[in-house]
């Protein structure tokens, strides 16, 4: 990067309000969710409170950060906690309506991922149809884990033809792993990643990218643990199943993944060291991450990517993935009244200064 640039980064020119990014990792808590979980007895999820949702502080948020557009889901427990049938299914159809009603309540500024009422991969299979052919979903979230079943164990074929068959975009957000946590150790902050890193061995190990090659799949948190144990894996996987690293490693890369708490200067270039040009993607996982860490790791973005690499993760990879945000010019950022402005112009300062205290002394 040429002195100018370091200049214009100094400066805060590259974190700004119209950044115009399109975020693949966002959440929505409707109440009704909340709800069902609470008569369940679950108030968190990985460790963490849940948080409070509304459209209103998405927008916000979003304005804040300079996301144009926001793809939303549901994150664990999904419908998993609910062991009837009809009744996971009965949830899923519901927060898919109501994923699909705020897409349309706010043109251009939402898209959404369907939950499935996974383990039943026949229900889900189902659901998917529905979900993708008369909602328009974007694609579909699926958990890394679902009651101690993995993506890419045996028997979930019919729901990865339904998926195939539609060139669906399969998005993999992390639950608790299927063991006794750790005390002091929150599943958000270590779990997940494992839990990911898991899903995608499995799907790697038992070919599911090959044999389904028009699914795309998002690995949340930047994989998870993947970019850096790739070749580790690949080699295992290798000796286990006679097949070459190189074929191993290369169905790795065929993931994409999402930059959500994982754009540190530590983990963002083992990421683009290792992911394919085009397969990076903006993520804030907003709610469950608050504001000030969606700024910190915005920050960590703006700070360390020339403009080119930075306009391909905020926007132009993501729209190659969803055509249909490639055909709609975006939104233009709202004019918020002078105080706002001041006071975003103040809070993305404030973030740029904490990641700069934050870096690893190089002395």
């Amino acid at each position: 990067m040429s002195p100018a640039d370091h200049r214009q980064r100094e400066k805060g020119s590259f974190v700004s309000p119209s950044a115009q990014r399109i975020d693949v990792h966002q959440h929505v808590v409707p109440g009704f969710y909340r709800d069902a979980l609470a008569r369940a007895g679950i108030a968190d999820a990985g460790g963490r409170a849940l948080p409070d949702w509304s459209a209103e502080s998405a927008l916000r948020l979003m304005d804040l950060l300079g996301t144009t557009t926001s793809i939303v889901s549901v994150s664990t427990p999904g419908t998993g906690f609910l062991t009837g049938p009809a009744e996971a299914a009965g949830l899923a159809r519901r927060l898919n309506d109501h994923s699909a009603a705020l897409v349309s309540d706010h043109p251009g500024r939402f898209g959404f991922f369907a939950t499935l009422p996974m383990p039943d991969t026949d229900a889900s299979a189902a659901e998917a149809g529905r979900a993708l052919d008369e909602l328009h979903a974007d694609g579909v979230t699926l958990l890394a884990n679902n009651r101690g079943t993995y993506l890419g164990a045996d028997g979930q074929d019919v729901l990865w033809r339904t998926l195939n068959d539609r060139g669906a975009v399969v998005f993999v957000h992390p639950a608790e792993l299927p063991a006794p946590p750790v005390d002091g150790i929150p599943a958000f902050a270590a779990d997940f990643l494992l839990d990911t890193t898991r899903a995608a061995y499995l799907l790697v190990r038992n070919g599911i990218p090959r044999r389904y090659p028009d699914i795309r799949f998002i690995l949340s948190h930047a994989g998870g643990f993947v970019p850096y144990s790739s070749h580790r894996m690949a080699l295992t996987i290798a000796n286990d199943t006679a097949r070459s690293p190189l074929d191993v490693l290369d169905d790795f890369r065929s993931f994409y993944f999402d930059t959500a708490l994982s754009s540190s200067a530590a983990a963002l270039p083992t990421l683009l060291a290792f992911a394919r040009p085009g397969h990076v993607l903006f993520g804030s996982d907003w709610p469950f991450a608050p504001t000030p860490a969606g700024q910190y790791f915005v920050g960590g973005l703006d700070s360390n990517l020339d403009p080119g690499e930075l306009a391909a993760v905020n926007r132009t990879n993501a729209e190659a993935l969803f055509p249909r945000l490639a055909a709609t010019p975006p939104t233009p950022p709202p004019a918020l009244p002078a105080p706002v402005r001041l006071r975003h112009a103040t809070q993305r300062t404030a973030a740029r200064l904490v990641f700069k205290l934050l870096q690893p002394r190089t002395g």
